[in-house]
């Protein structure tokens, strides 16, 4: 009966068929034979493996690391497998942190600050069967005390909530996702061992799922996502994606209605912040999975095809692939700027019933409007929040360039992500781009070049207004009217304003396109006519 009762545990059937299916079988492919080049292992993962296998245990690069360097490639990342727990991996390194909760893994960490680098060190893990798993009612958040002493736990729909028991290699590798990510390369001895013929497949350019994709999908949604994630990042070395593990992927997408919205949104950040947003959309597309997966991914693949989002996209892309941070905040501020820019205008205007709002009132509500309607309180309206309202509140301030208003913006600290989003509305079309190259200018002018940028928008501007003041006064010659009355220059006085001046008081829009206030009309002294005579001084803008 006991043996029976592991047997299940474990899989198994009665001939052992099953088990030793599910399992695999160990295969050791010497250099010779995968001809990984070796110089292409990071110093730091080797240090881990050998520094762990030193203490007497097993270690291996393991993951995609394995795969890209059976293609040749140079991994971004590395990640060691080990039999060591959490405790005896920590206690070996200066520098370990145990994180996680679901799958507790270690992060050994490498340098400070942007240089630092992070190896990830899991533990092998055991293949159980979620039946004999222990079960909670509720989820993640509402079990998390039941939680807390469980290894092994799943939810009622079957989705693992916990999963840190350990377990020999062979488990390992069955209880991952993909064949091409199911390997471990030993960089002392140079062997590549594989259980289920991830060498194979990694030479056919095939992604498959390891045993039956449904029940996987079942066992833990969010494979739905890492299968579309690594269909698009491996779509450019020329991988499909095997037909039976892309069977299930649609109907399987109703079980995501079930994993926490903020582990959602990570995911979604993951699949458009590793360098291939662009791939993924497409992917989504082709798969049948355009809408379902995350209301904010949905709104992202439906203007995938406008101008500034795909620019913000591929602009993405193009950071990454040149090893530059990404802040997920400007991406999303491009998506939903189309929400805020609309909203902004509609209430400046007044429209359904609205009293007309000034510009920055205005632009405050349409983008409380957004987060309310688009964000939720997923992100907890923390940074990622903060950082998107003063990208998107930056941006008429953008217009003025005048004043100390350009000295005090670029001391901004988010001076940089707003002018990158100006930037990608001058690309294409919604900003002048005359504006984008002043600022680009003036954000990296010394304090004389500043000035003379300033001058220059300052006679910019007296020429707009001396064309303004031509452009009103035809039409007056047309009709055969008086055109308005000016003061001879001779006979202002001390107090008479410029031309210039007098334009600006009659409600004309500032030249850059900042909405300004409607001003006062200042009355001016009539100067005293030269011996009792003369015309008056009266200014047709200002009597």
């Amino acid at each position: 009966m006991i043996k029976k009762f592991i047997d299940k545990l474990l899989g198994k059937t009665a001939g052992g068929a099953q088990g030793k299916s599910r399992f695999g079988k160990r295969q050791e492919v010497p250099a010779e034979v995968h001809k990984i080049d070796p110089a292409l292992v990071d110093e730091r993962a080797k240090n881990v493996v050998t520094t762990l296998q030193q203490a007497g245990f097993e270690a291996y690069v393991v993951g995609g690391a394995v795969r890209d360097l059976l293609l040749g490639l140079r991994p971004k990342d590395f990640d060691v497998a080990t039999n060591a727990t959490p405790e005896q991996v920590k206690s070996l390194f200066r520098r370990a942190f145990i994180i996680g909760r679901r799958f507790r893994i270690v992060h050994v960490v490498y340098g400070r600050g942007r240089e630092h680098e992070v190896i990830e060190v899991s533990t092998f893990r055991a293949y159980m069967d979620n039946t004999a798993a222990e079960q909670v009612s509720g989820n993640e958040r509402t079990s998390k005390g039941e939680l807390a002493s469980m290894k092994h736990a799943v939810d009622a729909s079957g989705r693992v909530l916990r999963d840190n028991v350990w377990g020999p290699q062979e488990e390992d590798a069955a209880r991952r996702d993909f064949t091409v990510n199911a390997m471990y390369y030993d960089p002392a001895n140079q062997v590549v061992v594989d259980y289920h013929n991830g060498i194979k497949d990694a030479q056919k350019l095939t992604l498959r799922m390891i045993g039956d994709p449904a029940t996987r999908y079942r066992e833990d949604p969010v494979r739905i996502i890492r299968a579309i994630r690594f269909s698009a990042k491996l779509a450019a070395l020329g991988f499909k994606m095997e037909a039976k593990t892309a069977a299930p992927l649609v109907e399987s997408s109703k079980l995501l209605a079930d994993v926490p919205q903020s582990r959602l949104f990570d995911e979604m950040l993951k699949l458009l912040q590793t360098g291939h947003a662009i791939a993924t959309v497409e992917q989504l597309n082709k798969l049948g999975l355009s809408k379902g997966i995350y209301p904010l991914l949905d709104v992202v693949v439906e203007r995938a095809d406008q101008p500034f989002v795909k620019a913000a996209l591929q602009d993405t892309d193009r950071r990454v692939g040149e090893g530059k941070p990404v802040a997920p905040s400007f991406l999303l501020a491009c998506v939903l700027w189309a929400d805020v820019r609309d909203g902004w205008a509609q209430r400046q205007e007044g429209q359904r019933g609205q009293r007309p709002q000034a510009p920055f009132p205005a632009l405050q509500d349409a983008i409380d409007d957004v987060f309310n309607a688009r964000i939720g309180d997923v992100s907890g309206r923390g940074k990622l929040a903060a950082d998107m309202r003063e990208i998107w509140m930056m941006q008429p301030r953008f217009d003025k360039r005048t004043g100390s208003t350009p000295y005090s913006l670029v001391e901004q600290a988010r001076f940089r992500a707003a002018f990158d989003f100006m930037r990608l509305r001058a690309d294409v079309g919604e900003v002048s781009e005359a504006i984008a190259e002043w600022w680009q200018e003036f954000s990296i002018a010394d304090d004389v070049r500043r000035q003379d940028l300033l001058e220059q928008v300052r006679e910019e501007q007296k020429v707009r207004q001396r064309v303004r003041v031509r452009d009103t006064a035809a039409p007056a010659k047309l009709r055969n009217e008086p055109a308005p009355r000016q003061n001879p220059p001779q006979n202002r006085g001390q107090d008479a304003e410029p031309d210039d001046e007098a334009e600006v008081e009659a409600g004309a829009v500032p030249p850059d396109g900042e909405a300004a206030a409607p001003r006062k009309r200042r009355r001016r002294r009539k100067p005293r006519p030269a011996g009792g005579g003369g015309e008056g001084g009266g200014s047709a803008a200002g009597e």
